[in-house]
């Protein structure tokens, strides 16, 4: 039996298959190209893949798993394939939605127009934890404050994309995506189709070109000195720091290896201080400068904020993002994104209800079977409960939970979002998936054709990320109309 012929599609949507068991147009040059394996086949070649892999150290860390620390990101070998137009569209919606959420913060740290003129809560923004008045009037170069956003899609029931959620402080994931492309050049080079693929292998250019352009008046761009602030290798994300330093051939520091002089920041190095232009940091707000934030930190770096707000460095992204990632202020950035561009998203929400407001908390409680419902700080599917998969225990615990804290809490109602085939070790069968879209944000935004895709870890849950158990695709995004054979 050749592959796949015994998958059934998802019911509702999938990626692959049209409603009526058709293959979509843009799947054609992958099944073609399957046809000539069989499961056994196509085994060897996804052990193959989990081969290198380990040997390329593609690795996540889980805190809390007994069976130890770090896991290889699972991978599959079929990919997910978005064709040329409806990249065109979702890239121009990812990138108005970053112009107008970096907007926003602009404004948020300035005159908070947006608060005066009733457009968003005031509690939602300087009343939100996330908020810094160590940035109340900075002025960050070019008014950039988020310069990587990771900004997660699923597609919903009508076919289209929607944002499920935006990921502006340390998202992270990318390197994933550049990983994926070459372990499927490397294993299945022949599945690329003749028109070819966009590439993503040029994302560190894109992102070290936005970081050097966002350097302190008076650097000279060929001057510029960029470093990769890292918590250390026990961080979850730490494979990635250390790719991103590589790719971009910039270095890697944590930080003991940085110091600041008369408001200057400096790296230790060999022959003694050498100046510090950008950091693009990967270590959360309260550890970043212990005199400003959490005293006891040791992984920032005294006196960089001090530094920052002189204009002797830039930190990517600025302090205070997180103030535009709350999810529910992600109730709010249809009506940002009206308010400051006077356009419509192109891009739409998941309808969401949040417990600080009395009718949507009202609406909450008596329907919690039916949605989903999240910590509005949450990340990494941790904490979500599933309403229509919960136990009546669970259901009343969560009650209890949004009688004593509503403003914790958010909901919206269960996606029945997109599934894609995945192999289980004997078969494909259908598990949702979401993308993960990589937007970079200097001069102008630019984002990552395609991006991350995520895999649920089996065919009933709705929980892709990889901290639950969930594996990754390659994420194609055609050329149409190009003849090059060039897979990317």
């Amino acid at each position: 039996m050749a592959l796949l012929d015994d998958y059934t599609p998802a019911t509702g949507l999938d990626e692959m298959f049209g409603s009526d068991g058709s293959v979509k147009p843009q799947y054609r040059c992958v099944l073609e190209r399957l046809a000539g394996l069989d499961s056994i086949g196509y085994y060897g070649l996804q052990k193959q893949a989990d081969l290198e892999t380990l040997n390329n150290g593609i690795t996540f860390t889980v805190y809390s798993d007994d069976k130890g620390t770090e896991r290889i990101f699972p991978f599959s070998l079929v990919p997910r394939i978005i064709a040329a137009e409806e990249w065109r569209r979702t890239s121009a919606g990812l990138e108005q939605r970053i112009k107008a959420l970096n907007m926003f913060l602009a404004d948020i740290y300035g005159d908070a127009n947006c608060v005066k003129d009733g457009v968003i809560p005031a509690d939602l923004t300087l009343g939100n934890s996330a908020f810094r008045p160590q940035m109340k009037h900075a002025h960050p170069i070019l008014g950039t404050y988020v310069h990587v956003a990771g900004l997660d899609l699923i597609r919903s029931e009508d076919g289209s994309f929607r944002v499920l959620e935006d990921n502006l402080r340390n998202p992270s994931g990318v390197s994933y995506v550049i990983e994926n492309r070459r372990t499927m050049r490397s294993v299945v080079p022949g599945m690329f189709p003749d028109e070819g693929v966009e590439i993503v292998d040029d994302y560190a250019d894109y992102l070290l070109d936005a970081l050097v352009s966002v350097r302190p008046e008076g650097v000279a761009w060929d001057e510029t000195r960029v470093v990769v602030l890292t918590p250390g290798h026990f961080n979850s994300a730490y494979f990635e720091h250390s790719f991103l330093s590589r790719q971009m051939g910039v270095d890697l520091v944590e930080g003991q290896d940085l110091v600041v002089r008369d408001d200057v920041l400096y790296m230790r190095s060999t022959t003694g201080l050498e100046r510090v232009h950008v950091v693009y940091r990967r270590i959360d707000d309260d550890f970043l400068d212990p005199k400003v934030y959490r005293p006891e930190s040791m992984l920032g770096v005294p006196g960089i904020m001090s530094a920052y707000a002189k204009g002797n460095v830039t930190i990517c992204n600025a302090p205070g993002t997180g103030v535009a990632d709350d999810k529910a202020t992600y109730r709010y950035v249809p009506d940002l994104i009206s308010y400051y561009m006077e356009e419509d998203p192109l891009i739409e929400n998941i309808p969401s209800y949040l417990g600080r407001i009395d009718e949507d908390r009202e609406m909450m409680l008596d329907n919690l079977r039916e949605l989903v419902i999240k910590p509005v700080d949450g990340s990494g599917g941790y904490g979500v409960l599933i309403g229509p998969q919960a136990s009546p225990e669970q259901i009343d615990a969560r009650r209890r939970d949004i009688l004593k804290e509503p403003e914790k809490w958010m909901a919206q109602p269960l996606q029945r979002f997109s599934a894609i085939p995945a192999f289980n070790g004997a078969s494909f069968e259908p598990r949702r998936s979401d993308l993960r879209a990589f937007v970079v944000t200097g001069e102008s935004s630019w984002a990552l054709p395609g991006g991350l895709t995520r895999v649920a870890p089996n065919a009933e849950s709705f929980i892709v990320n990889s901290s639950q158990g969930g594996g990754s695709k390659d994420t194609w995004v055609l050329r149409n109309g190009l003849e090059t054979s060039d897979a990317g």
